[in-house]
């Protein structure tokens, strides 16, 4: 096991009705706020009255700016440091999912640096300070309503980035499981591929003695799963929802990850294909997924081992250990049947990603396109022909 150090400052306020909290939560931290959002639907479930009313009864000022859109903006980031610029804000909270979070993070960050805060997407810049902020999660899936990083895409470069800080952690969040019975089945489908794709990238590992976290993402892959199953067929079920919710949180706030060299191969070959065409991020990581399993197992006997022991506790395969790869193959086969179920894409043509995109995107993702290729991946370093393979078994 590594050295770790975690720090979550994150005050999580979980279960129904918490929503109403809002304003006394925030009143220590906030003078004016700006509320963020997407479109109708914050409105349309009543959150939206919710927060402002919140908001009012506690004394605290606020405007707002909506038009969030899933894989979040810069253009929309940089509209919103200028509002908040202009009207005095030193709080933002946000009302949606990871992307409504995403980009209030981005505009907090933004708000505390002197240059364009897309310099610190592109790693030219560190985050030294970022106004504070809170969430009322609406979809869980991305996690960011207690993690340290956020994702941005910019529109005229065609660039999706990460930041990350613990600087950008929200101090509140409120997770209310009763807003996520609203959700169609692409949402669920899309939200839980996300989440198991946080812990996928923290759970395959080669660092050894690290026996309580795999148990830890273990339990959590098979909860989110099992509740993922239940909530396709009974939407409304609040106790499904909730498990998702709370799996969703713990999947990212890198408790799952402490102790361990960590991959996120997955995310930077996925990030590609949401540039490209604006899909979903958890539908892109459904269909890579299991084909960056099967071009890795084989090439490191440490990771073929994590496949056998993830087939065995979190799929349920059960098999001759003597012939440990047809154990891999039918976990693998039973994690693609998992997303069939959701109703998510199993191939990158079905995401009207083109096979003649794929060098380009590969190139992208590993810095070869910009003459400074770095790879992706800890234990088994992907450079760009690697991933145009892994996109080969996806198309």
């Amino acid at each position: 096991m590594q050295n770790f150090q975690i720090h979550i400052p994150t005050n999580l306020v979980f279960g129904k009705d918490t929503q109403h909290q809002i304003g006394s939560l925030i009143k220590p931290f906030a003078t004016k706020v700006l509320l963020h959002y997407g479109g109708g639907t914050v409105k349309k479930l009543g959150l939206y009255d919710d927060a402002k009313k919140s908001l009012t009864d506690a004394g605290i000022n606020f405007v707002e700016l909506g038009g969030v859109v899933p894989n979040p903006r810069l253009s929309l980031v940089h509209e919103g440091i200028a509002l908040c610029k202009k009207e005095g804000v030193d709080f933002i909270l946000a009302i949606g999912g990871g992307s409504s979070i995403d980009s209030a993070k981005a505009i907090a960050v933004g708000m505390c640096y002197d240059g364009d805060v897309w310099d610190i997407f592109e790693g030219k810049a560190q985050i030294e300070k970022a106004l504070p902020v809170a969430t009322i999660l609406t979809i869980p899936a991305a996690g960011s309503e207690m993690s340290s990083s956020a994702v941005i895409s910019n529109e005229e470069t065609g660039r999706k980035y990460g930041m990350g800080s613990d600087l950008i952690r929200p101090v509140v969040s409120i997770v209310n499981p009763e807003y996520f019975t609203n959700l169609p089945k692409s949402q669920l489908g899309n939200g839980v591929s996300d989440i198991i794709s946080h812990i996928f990238e923290r759970y395959f590992t080669n660092t050894t003695n690290t026996d309580i976290t795999d148990g830890l993402c273990e339990s959590v892959l098979k909860t989110v799963m099992k509740n993922a199953l239940i909530a396709a067929e009974a939407p409304t079920s609040y106790e499904a929802w909730a498990e998702i919710g709370l799996g969703g949180i713990i999947a990212h706030n890198n408790w799952l990850g402490i102790g361990r060299a960590q991959d996120w191969a997955c995310h930077g070959m996925e990030h590609e294909l949401s540039a490209y065409n604006d899909i979903a991020h958890g539908a892109g990581l459904a269909v890579l997924t299991p084909a960056w399993m099967k071009y890795v197992y084989k090439d490191n006997s440490k990771l073929s081992n994590m496949f056998v022991q993830f087939a065995t506790k979190v799929m349920g395969v059960d098999g001759s250990f003597r012939d440990p790869e047809a154990i891999i193959k039918e976990g693998i086969s039973r994690l693609q049947d998992f997303y069939k179920k959701l109703g998510l894409a199993q191939s990158l043509s079905e995401l009207n990603i083109p096979e003649s995109a794929f060098e380009d995107m590969a190139k992208k993702a590993t810095g070869a396109y910009f003459g400074k290729e770095n790879g992706i991946g800890s234990f088994k370093k992907l450079m760009w022909q690697d991933v145009v393979e892994i996109y080969k078994l996806c198309k």
